[in-house]
């Protein structure tokens, strides 16, 4: 399959077009519109230090339906436990730059750039994307951070510095979607760690169609409100 080069305007190929590996295309730029419209369709950018660009649009698709969540007998003491205090977009610049300082702490790279940052600041400022903290003693042990269109969450990534910091955040997360009737958690690209939690893949055919249905939700903007007591209690 052609990898696209896109132009200025502000256009995407069909994601139908991405090759076997999910390259789509290539170029563009980073702006709120850019992304929004790739998120709507099924895209997402993925790239590292000097390399263009590149959107990608995967088949399969790795996606967590809310009610589907799975969370083992040990994760669940140490949500009773109270070890950790939750919070949703109460640091989310800290939140993605520790995702991508751990990684690089861990001689992994990061894809995520001082552009992608300032593009996905940029996002969260517009009351697009959002992201859930987990504290231990006053400082972020973990977190994670994403976009939200309809009723679809876009998983983009996580960090942690404490063991099962970033795990607790997530199940925040989902706990929180389903108070918000969401239909899915996009997790993009298949891990082991998310197939866990109950993540599993959809041919991406299935996956843009139930997108299509989430998009017609109202998106819910701006800073999210998040009650611990209501959402954690779902674990006891």
């Amino acid at each position: 399959m052609p990898v696209f080069l896109l132009s200025n305007k502000l256009i995407f190929p069909t994601p139908h077009f991405a090759g076997s590996d999910g390259l789509l295309a290539i170029g563009g730029d980073l702006s709120k519109e850019r992304l929004l419209l790739a998120y709507r369709m099924g895209i997402f950018p993925w790239f590292s230090g000097d390399e263009p660009i590149m959107w990608w649009s995967p088949d399969p698709r790795l996606v967590l339906y809310p009610k589907d969540i799975r969370v083992s007998k040990s994760l669940k003491k140490i949500i009773n436990k109270n070890i950790f205090k939750v919070t949703i977009d109460s640091s989310f610049e800290q939140t993605i730059s520790l995702c991508a300082h751990i990684r690089l702490q861990k001689n992994k790279g990061t894809w995520l750039g001082e552009d992608m940052i300032e593009a996905y600041c940029n996002l969260h400022e517009a009351g697009y994307a959002h992201s859930v903290e987990a504290w231990h003693k006053g400082e972020l042990a973990g977190g994670l951070y994403g976009v939200s269109l309809g009723k679809c969450f876009f998983g983009e990534s996580m960090f942690t510095r404490i063991s099962n910091a970033s795990k607790v955040a997530f199940i925040a997360l989902v706990e929180y979607l389903k108070t918000l009737s969401f239909d899915m958690i996009d997790c993009q690209l298949t891990t082991e760690h998310l197939k866990n939690f109950g993540a599993r893949e959809i041919p991406k055919s299935i996956f843009l169609k139930q997108l299509n249905e989430s998009l017609k939700a109202r998106t819910k903007k701006g800073r999210w409100v998040y009650n611990s007591e209501i959402i954690m209690k779902a674990q006891t």
